[in-house]
């Protein structure tokens, strides 16, 4: 029994020794591997980052790219996947300073059978989950360039997290010290935030679909239907939704208006304007899509609210954007879409007798 263990010993020990070889240092080349652990990846990265003008992420073949929308230092970034919609900058400016502070931790392997078990077989690879991050100035030089596999994420206090690195082209690969995360999904880029006015602001809504038109005025907090005239009883929630129409709103998908046939979006259901008490006017056109809806706001305001809408008018204008179909009802509500169901009657409540019908006397 005791020679059957010292065997199994030293089969466990040939392996991790082979699992070190493949994995660790021991067939790195030495000009390869003398870099001191702790060393940044990328040094002078960060002297050229206000030089940046062009992200680019390609995954499984497919590139996405971050595009800076002038030469000016504080230019917005837009998505080129979407129209150069606006991205988020503190997503992008938290990816871009997790890659200045990348810091080199150890070397793995050479490899490229042994790529995907980190994470970092070429990016063009459909069975790839490698990212290829690619960072250019305004010549078109790219300034930084990484493969980047797969994370370890710590939760313990004080324990930076990790993450396999490689450089394009480069066999080496290794582990770093970092936190950065590259998402590859335009969807995880997009700013979706339209607006979010509250609805104690809301002093009215008048909607139009076709040829019926809704009035609504806000009293004592809710709103009130106005026109037309004698209403049948409304549910009270579903005015809440009107009311709320547009508390923490946001989109599923955006599309440049030019660019809205090809989004195969529809004809208009109807329009809205949600005015408030601080002097805004928004105007919501509510268009058919194929399951969900699309929507295109426009804003006013006169006095203290101008700027207000001027800044939205800048971030809105010329965009159609996707909501959920549930939205519908929230933003262009029809009649019928808010009266109250009918009150059920009672589980005992008696059968109407029909009137019994009438009998002719016999003739005479």
């Amino acid at each position: 029994m005791r020679t059957r263990s010292i065997a199994a010993l030293c089969v466990l020990g040939a392996l991790a020794l082979g699992g070190g070889w493949y994995f660790g240092t021991a067939r790195e080349p030495a000009e390869q591997t003398s870099v001191a652990g702790g060393t940044l990846l990328f040094p002078d990265l960060t002297a050229h980052l206000a030089d940046a003008t062009r992200v680019e992420i390609t995954h499984q073949g497919t590139t996405i790219a971050l595009v800076r929308q002038s030469d000016k230092p504080d230019s917005p970034w837009g998505l080129a996947q979407r129209g150069m919609y606006p991205v988020q900058a503190t997503k992008l400016r938290g990816m871009l300073t997790a890659l200045t502070e990348l810091r080199l931790v150890e070397p793995r392997t050479t490899d490229p059978a042994l790529f995907g078990r980190l994470g970092l077989a070429d990016a063009d690879q459909k069975d790839s989950t490698a990212d290829l991050l690619l960072v250019y100035d305004k010549t078109a030089k790219p300034i930084a360039a990484l493969l980047v596999g797969h994370r370890r994420v710590h939760t313990e206090g004080n324990v930076p997290d990790q993450v396999f690195v490689r450089r394009p082209g480069d066999m080496q690969t290794w582990l770093a010290e970092g936190s950065l995360q590259v998402d590859a999904d335009p969807q995880l880029w997009l700013d979706r935030d339209i607006m979010n006015i509250d609805h104690a602001r809301i002093a009215g809504v008048a909607v139009h679909r076709g040829d019926a038109e809704l009035d609504f005025v806000a009293k004592d907090g809710k709103l009130v239907l106005t026109a037309p005239a004698n209403p049948p009883k409304l549910e009270d929630y579903k005015l809440d939704d009107l009311d709320r129409g547009l508390e923490l709103l946001t989109f599923e998908e955006v599309t440049p208006d030019k660019d809205a046939a090809a989004s195969k979006v529809g004809a208009p259901i109807g329009t809205a304007v949600f005015t408030t008490s601080d002097g805004l006017a928004v105007h919501v056109t509510v268009l058919k899509g194929e399951k969900d809806i699309w929507a295109r706001f426009a804003v006013s305001g006169s006095d203290k609210a101008k700027d207000a809408a001027d800044k939205l008018n800048t971030r809105l204008a010329g965009w159609t954007y996707q909501l959920g179909a549930w939205k519908q009802k929230a933003l262009v509500p029809a009649l019928d879409d808010l009266k109250a169901p009918p009150p059920e009657k009672p589980a005992n409540a008696p059968e109407a007798t029909p009137p019994a019908a009438a009998v002719e006397p016999p003739k005479q």
